[in-house]
């Protein structure tokens, strides 16, 4: 098969995929399975495009559950545009490096034109500026870097300390992982509600003098994965002015959220943020991998990330000058992952966007209300932001096991339980999460039927 006639091929099914209103719900095969129907295909003479592209069409793509199904309801799915997903194509056949000016000005140029809008969403002063990473984790963790590296550089006695940072047991699992990385210690208050200033002041009160010297941030959630609750953001920034801590936001899942108007209000104080996470691959309808981070001072971010080698050097003259994405966040080498959300953006307004966020948050309260109705089940608390928990009246942990599995291999849906902490237990329940504009009353109805 030649380049043209791959291309072809290659081109017939994207298109396909993307204009394709109803999705196939896929769902995993073991791998013993998937070897017996696809065979080796890594071979010293190659097994030829047109037999490796028919294996994947045919066979494991379909081991694979789309994100963009408007019931798949689990974990944070996602929703890209048609036009995204496209130019996600456009992006990879570019051949664009994203790191340094002198390399990719005119991509990096659009990725910063998208990163203006979403500052403009924070509300973070003049100067504020930030960069596309490959996802929330990351976006964590260049914050903390940047956080504990002007920490120490306030106080030189701190170089050789084990920094200490506060969150919630609601936030997200990458900061635990995240301060692994930067071999931290996080103290978690233990709520899985909203962090609240009255509960953060009792924390740090309550710390001994060696932990409280150790103390560098405290990252608060905008939008926790689980229930989509907001924290204290106002409060929280309150303390950590008057007591000299980063104040870092973790809105990867939320962040989206600040577009639209009906909630826009419960996020007061995310301006005074040091640093926010938002992916907009999660409700931002980018494609995955894009999440970013934003810094107040981005200055800072510089100071702890740039990299130097002699090879480097050229991207610093004054001939290459420009914004250099790598200077700001862990990764060197990186794809202009911000060019998708450009384009989608440049295509269809601000206003769409805004619009299609409120209809997750529309979901979310058509779900609720559909839940108050069925006798057989009761809301666990109010919807956040898209997210939903509710339960099946008499079920057990096993029910809700049985009951994902049983859909998924149908082919319904993918909706997940969780855990939920009632009182000193937690409670397994069921989780919507809505991203998907395209998700339907219906859709939601037929899930819901299937609990009974």
């Amino acid at each position: 098969m030649d380049v043209v006639e791959m291309t072809l091929d290659v081109m017939k099914y994207a298109i396909n995929r993307i204009t394709q209103t109803s999705p196939e719900l896929g769902h995993p095969k073991k791998e013993e399975e998937l070897r017996g129907l696809v065979g080796e295909t890594i071979t010293p003479d190659g097994i030829g495009g047109e037999k490796a592209f028919q294996l994947f069409r045919d066979v494991l793509v379909k081991a694979t559950v789309p994100i963009d199904h408007p019931r798949h309801l689990a974990f944070v799915p996602a929703s890209p545009t048609r036009a995204a997903v496209m130019f996600d194509l456009v992006t990879s056949a570019s051949s664009i490096h994203g790191a340094y000016w002198m390399e990719g000005a005119g991509g990096i140029y659009c990725e910063n034109e998208a990163m203006k809008w979403l500052v403009s969403l924070t509300g973070l002063p003049e100067g504020a500026f930030g960069v596309f990473t490959s996802g929330g984790t990351a976006a964590n963790l260049s914050a903390m870097v940047t956080a504990r590296e002007a920490w120490r550089s306030v106080c030189g006695e701190h170089n050789r300390d084990r920094g200490l940072i506060i969150t919630s047991i609601g936030a997200h699992s990458s900061i635990k992982a995240m301060a692994k990385v930067i071999d931290a210690d996080v103290y978690l208050v233990d709520s899985e509600d909203r962090l609240t200033q009255e509960g953060l002041r009792y924390t740090i009160d309550h710390l001994s003098d060696e932990q409280r010297n150790r103390l560098f941030a405290v990252v608060a959630t905008g939008g926790t994965t689980n229930a989509g609750i907001i924290d204290d953001l106002d409060g929280i920034a309150g303390i950590c002015k008057k007591e000299q801590l980063w104040f870092h936001v973790d809105a990867a899942y939320g962040g989206g959220a600040l577009a639209a108007d009906s909630v826009r209000h419960l996020f007061r104080g995310i301006e005074s943020a040091d640093s926010i996470t938002i992916d907009p691959h999660k409700w931002l309808f980018s494609p995955y991998d894009c999440g970013a981070v934003i810094y107040k001072k981005p200055e800072l971010a510089r100071k702890a990330h740039a990299q130097e080698g002699s090879y480097l050097d050229i991207f610093k003259d004054e001939g290459a000058q420009g914004f250099n994405p790598a200077d700001y966040q862990i990764q060197l080498t990186r794809r202009v992952r911000g060019l998708p959300l450009w384009f989608s953006l440049a295509m269809h307004g601000t206003k769409m966007y805004k619009e299609a966020v409120e209809r997750g948050i529309e979901l979310a309260k058509i779900a609720a209300n559909l839940i108050e109705e069925n006798p057989d089940l009761e809301l666990v608390r109010e919807p956040g932001l898209s997210c939903v928990l509710y339960r099946r009246k008499g079920w057990t942990p096993d029910d809700y096991t049985n009951w994902t599995y049983k859909n998924h291999k149908a082919g319904l849906a993918l909706v997940t339980p969780t855990k939920w902490k009632n009182g000193d237990t937690y409670e397994t329940v069921s989780r919507f999460c809505f991203i998907n504009p395209d998700t339907t009353e219906e859709d939601i109805k037929m899930i819901l039927d299937t609990m009974k």
